[in-house]
Formats: structure tokens, sequence, C-alpha cells
């Protein structure tokens, strides 16, 4: 028997965050009142919208089967981002105080929830591409990527490492 796929929307947001909590707080009445959740990426902490992706279906299989390890299916998609099962490590990759460009993740997408939350954020488009520079380097340390990984798989293949992190918590579980 197979089920269909899960339903949820993603947007590039970027925002001022003068208090997370508050902020947080915002979101979730907005994504109460929609019948919805509401998860925010930090784009600067992910390899484009393919691991926003993976970390949202891999929250969705694990939560709807039961075997989640977080108290909030928000928690149990940032731990899928970062590829730990470590809370306080999660946590880094959603919003912050200060500037914040995040992929914005509503599961499942409802009639006028992107409305709701334009007084909160101004869209922007996804640049897209491979992560370069200060961006990879980044990543490559967030997700213990080494010199050799990429020289086996190739440059071009270096987001797949990512992703492949993310798989992988699965199995650390």
């Amino acid at each position: 028997m197979s089920q269909a796929t899960p339903s949820f929307e993603i947007r590039m947001a970027e925002f001022e965050v003068a208090d997370r909590d508050s902020f947080l707080s915002d979101l979730r009445r907005i994504a109460r009142h929609a019948g919805t959740t509401i998860v925010c990426f930090d784009a600067e902490n992910l390899a484009g919208m393919r691991h926003a992706e993976a970390a949202i279906l891999h929250a969705l299989r694990s939560w709807n089967a039961g075997s989640a390890v977080a108290n909030s299916f928000e928690m149990e998609a940032l731990l899928f981002a970062s590829g730990s099962r470590q809370c306080s490590v999660a946590s880094s990759f959603g919003v912050h105080d200060g500037k914040n460009r995040s992929y914005i993740c509503c599961c499942p997408p409802r009639e006028g929830i992107w409305d709701a939350l334009a007084p909160l954020v101004r869209y922007v488009k996804d640049a897209g591409g491979a992560p370069k520079g200060k961006h990879r380097a980044r990543l490559k340390e967030l997700f213990f990527i080494s010199d050799g990984e990429i020289a086996a798989v190739g440059e071009s293949k270096f987001a797949d490492l990512v992703l492949e992190r993310v798989a992988l918590l699965v199995v650390y579980r």
C-alpha cells in the first residue's frame, strides 16, 4: 500500500528578528490559525532548497511513523536539516536574532498562509546553484565533509554529500 506524497510548500524569505522567542510565537500563532505547521530553515546552513525538502520529508516520515525523537514537528525537521540528534545543534539551523535568510516551509500548505506571513517576512528569489565560497566552507565544517570525500565524488556532488548526512540521521537514531 503506497501513501500519497506529503504536501508542503517552501519559499525563500528574508526577515529581521529583534526577539527570537517573540518571532517564533508569531509564527506559531499564524500556523495555528491556518491549521498548518511552519518551519524556518537558516539558508546559510543549508545546501539549497533540496536540503530543506529532504529535511521535511524525513521529518514527516518519522513523525507519521511515530518514531520522531523531538517533541515538535518543527524541531524534528531541524534535527534532520542539521544531520544531528542534538537539539542544541539543530536549533542553530532555525531562526536567530538579527538578519535571517530562510527557507520557510508550510506543511501542509494552506490558502492565505503566505499572505498572513507577509507582514513578518519579505519573499525573495532563491538563487539556487551549488554552495560556493564561505557558504561551502561553512557546510563542509557543519557536516564534517572531508577533502577526500569531495575528491571521491567530485565538486559537482558537494550538495549530495550534505544530503547524505541528512539521510544518515535515520540510521544513527
